[in-house]
């Protein structure tokens, strides 16, 4: 597998390990990640992996460029075959459809199936958590079924509630907190995904194995209270 190095800015390096939404190319990315917060390199600050490549944050003050691309090449070459041993797998109970999921009706529509085939295709799936992005804690889940597959909003919504379960395209997400978003909402989750003053503050990790429970209202609305 090839690296590739682009800049990020004075105190960033990008490496690129590969083009494509994979598995095995993810699997690669995490486990490099891993490998360099194990190395202790003088001078790292950060390594964030996302679905195809690592940024790594650094001082540049304390570990030029050309060192680090060297550490990098060096941990690579020694990953050897990575495989995801035992992952976690998070449970998410979600409430589809109503007041929850204003976008359900319009997903059945467009696939051509009913409310109830588009819950049970999205709720069926053991999804793989890929990344987290584009706010604190949300994960990017893969690999919604085709038949789910749908195109994001055109404009998007100026709030969607935390918990909001959405679609775009062939991925599925949960919005931790209430943002602006694009993505077709269909259910919601009444757990806290992220919790900035947890000592673990995102409740889903790279890595991770997700699978979404159908629940009512009512329990939903006491999960609301904690009684979940």
């Amino acid at each position: 597998m090839s690296v590739r190095f682009l800049d990020g800015g004075e105190s960033c390096l990008v490496v690129e390990l590969g083009d494509a939404i994979d598995l095995t190319l993810n699997r690669q990315v995490r486990a490099l990640s891993l490998a360099l917060e194990q190395a202790r390199v003088k001078g790292v600050l950060e390594a964030v992996p996302t679905y195809r490549s690592l940024a790594i944050y650094y001082d540049p003050l304390t570990i030029d460029r050309d060192a680090l691309k060297a550490q990098v090449l060096s941990l690579h070459g020694s990953l050897g075959d990575q495989g995801d041993q035992t992952p976690r797998v998070v449970e998410i109970p979600t409430v589809y459809g109503g007041e929850y999921g204003p976008d359900l009706e319009f997903v059945a529509r467009h696939s051509g199936l009913l409310p109830d085939e588009v819950v049970r295709l999205h709720s069926e799936p053991l999804y793989h958590v890929y990344m987290l992005g584009f706010i604190a804690g949300f994960p990017y889940l893969g690999d919604l079924s085709e038949r789910l597959a749908i195109p994001r909003l055109s404009t998007p919504r100026l709030k969607v509630p935390a918990g909001s379960v959405g679609i775009g395209g062939r991925q599925t997400g949960v919005y931790p907190i209430e943002s602006p978003g694009g993505w077709r909402i269909i259910g919601r989750t009444p757990l806290r995904l992220f919790d900035p003053s947890s000592e673990a503050p995102t409740a889903i990790l790279p890595g991770d194995k997700v699978r979404f429970v159908r629940i009512e209202p009512h329990e939903y609305e006491r999960g609301q209270s904690g009684r979940l």
